[in-house]
């Protein structure tokens, strides 16, 4: 099964996706209920950060997990598409989810903006390397 090596990690980043929704719900419901906000107020993305700054970390985590890892499942689809894959690319698939899911700890924890933006440089790095391999592919085959 040539395609499972891509598949796992792919898998690890959805999961690492809802692990982080389930997150913020677990902190954004109970900081709603415990501070009586009207949801109704929670319209605005900018007020319910605001309204809502125990769980603002985990939301903004949430949305950067629908940033980059856009590229890596579409570079994860078309390699197996295209039925390319080699131990190089393997491990940068590996090496750019293994550091996503060090940025969402993170981002979800105690959120240091320096340790954070070295850890999203480095796994971007990681999924530009994926993808000049998946391009060396391409264009070299």
């Amino acid at each position: 099964m040539f395609y499972k090596p891509l598949l796992i990690p792919l898998l690890v980043q959805v999961f690492l996706t809802f692990g982080v929704w389930v997150f913020l719900f677990a902190r954004r419901i109970p900081e709603i209920l415990n501070r009586r906000i009207d949801v109704e107020k929670l319209k605005d993305r900018q007020e319910s950060h605001r309204l809502l700054p125990a769980s603002a970390a985990a939301s903004n985590n949430l949305k950067n997990l629908f940033e980059m890892p856009v590229l890596f499942y579409l570079g994860v689809v078309l390699a197996l598409l295209l039925l390319l894959s080699d131990p190089l690319l393997v491990a940068l698939a590996w090496g750019f989810v293994s550091l996503r899911i060090v940025h969402s700890l993170i981002h979800c924890s105690y959120n240091d903006v320096n340790h954070r933006f070295a850890v999203y440089l480095a796994s971007s790095l990681f999924l530009l390397l994926f993808w000049i391999r998946l391009a060396a592919f391409i264009l070299v085959n």
